[in-house]
């Protein structure tokens, strides 16, 4: 029987992550260079190892390795023994690659519909007024039977709101043209940096995420985001939101078990909550503080704590805290609120410590077989059993040819949706103005027409305004009723 345990390494005790607490999320922190993805690394190897599939990012290209096996290196070799790691030994594992751009792993997609206006608004960057016609867009797709898949389904209703603006007024309220401009420019924005392959069918289905191998290893999903964090680091940071939330959304409740049926790892997590509005704060809140009874764990990775607002912090119960730096009083303010965030080590300086800790060494808190956080522990982290470095481009094209799910995402699909239902509407009325017949105008009669002198009174009231008008019409008056 499999230990129902992930082995970290060991400080003065040995530490391990508990997999039926692995749903209680946790954080890996430090600064760069410090070893957080080798951190990553090992739990996605070890939760891999129990039957667990994940989905992790790799922001910076180098964890495509996972799915090949290291070589001998003695220095991961004396490293195991030093922290009595009996069972190491070096292997590769399960990947499936996955690629926005649909250029290094399978494409993948989301519509507009599903990513829901809030997320599309922080998206593009949107104020109150513009992210309010962005839910009048949403409302009115939904009540006219509009499918938005793809941006330009967007454009097309934008540009069909703007022109009904006076007659939805009274339902859905103003809609500026000034505000569905400023949207259409952002969406051109999106479009230059290719945000639009991500959107359209067909859609991500989460089976995909889900799956265990032949030996019962679960498959490693990675998605490939070293373009993205270049081109679009907000896009990167809204996907993985809008996944996390389709995981909440979708998923059955499982109850309390023995281990989660998937890890999600959030890297450079500070994206996320950067300038983030109280909502999607809110947001993100209420998903992490539920998903756990989905089964899913999840385990954001960032710089430092303080990255991560409070009340989402305080759902992470597993942390694994590299080295940090104090430069400045700010930096030493954060390394203090760092340090706060561990159950206290009577024999152990944990705000001098997270400052000393050299390369592969981290503080290590997990929670215990009750959910309460372990005293924190100065912990030489094990080595890693896959390659370090990236796959060649050779290994990478044969994991995706040995893909799971080879295929099934390669060709977009573009079915009827908003775009093409307005444009047969606005054919449609065109056509109907174009056979409904001319109404006749009925011709003038002889009363109807202005006489001789109707003509001549009416220039003369015009001409009174004047004193050379006023003389005209006193001398024609007179000519007029003369006897």
């Amino acid at each position: 029987m499999a230990s129902q345990s992930i082995y970290l390494g060991k400080g003065d005790h040995p530490q391990s992550l508990l997999l039926r607490q692995a749903n209680r999320h946790g954080l890996i922190a430090g600064a760069t260079g410090t070893g957080k993805t080798v951190s990553l690394r090992i739990l996605a190897e070890g939760f891999s190892r129990q039957g667990i599939p994940v989905f992790l990012a790799d922001a910076k290209g180098d964890l495509s390795g996972l799915a090949k096996a290291s070589e001998a290196n003695p220095k991961f070799e004396e490293r195991a023994r030093i922290v009595d790691y009996e069972n190491y030994e070096t292997t590769s594992f399960p990947l499936i690659f996955w690629d926005l751009y649909g250029k290094q792993g399978h494409p993948v997609r989301a519509t507009i519909q599903d990513m829901g206006p809030l997320l599309l608004a922080r998206m593009m960057e949107l104020n109150d007024t513009q992210e309010g016609i962005l839910n009048i867009a949403f409302a009115i797709a939904e009540d006219e039977s509009l499918p938005i898949l793809d941006f330009k389904d967007l454009r097309a209703l934008l540009n069909n709101i703007s022109e009904r603006k006076k007659e939805l007024r009274a339902k859905y309220g103003n809609v500026s043209s000034q505000s569905v401009g400023a949207i259409q420019r952002r969406l051109l924005q999106l479009d230059q940096q290719d945000a639009e392959l991500f959107f359209g069918e067909p859609e991500l289905d989460l089976k995909d995420l889900m799956r265990t191998d032949r030996d019962g290893q679960g498959y490693i999903s990675v998605l490939a985001a070293d373009q993205l964090m270049r081109k679009s680091p907000k896009l990167y940071a809204i996907f993985l939101m809008w996944l996390l939330s389709r995981l909440f959304e979708e998923l059955p409740e499982q109850g309390d078990a023995d281990k989660p049926k998937l890890v999600f790892f959030f890297d450079e997590a500070h994206l996320l909550f950067d300038r983030a509005p109280r909502v999607l704060i809110d947001r993100i809140e209420q998903v992490v503080r539920l998903i756990r009874s989905k089964g899913v764990g999840v385990y954001f990775v960032t710089q430092n704590p303080t990255d991560i607002p409070d009340d989402v912090l305080g759902q992470l119960g597993n942390r694994i805290q590299h080295a940090l730096r104090a430069y400045t009083p700010k930096d030493q303010k954060a390394i203090r609120a760092a340090a706060q965030t561990f159950r206290k080590n009577p024999d152990l300086d944990t705000e001098t410590a997270i400052q000393e800790l050299g390369i592969g060494e981290a503080l290590v808190s997990t929670l215990d077989e009750k959910g309460v956080p372990t005293i924190v522990d100065k912990t030489l982290i094990i080595p890693p059993s896959s390659q370090l470095s990236p796959l060649s481009e050779t290994d990478r094209q044969r994991v995706l040819d040995d893909s799971p799910v080879l295929g099934k995402y390669d060709e977009t699909l573009d079915r009827d949706s908003a775009n093409e239902r307005l444009l047969r509407r606005a054919k449609a009325a065109a056509q109907t103005a174009k056979e409904k017949p001319e109404v006749n105008q009925p011709k003038r009669t002889t009363r109807q027409k202005q006489s001789f002198w109707e003509s001549i009174t009416k220039s003369v009231v015009r001409s009174v305004g004047s004193s050379v008008g006023r003389q005209i019409g006193r001398s024609l008056l007179k000519s007029l009723f003369k006897k």
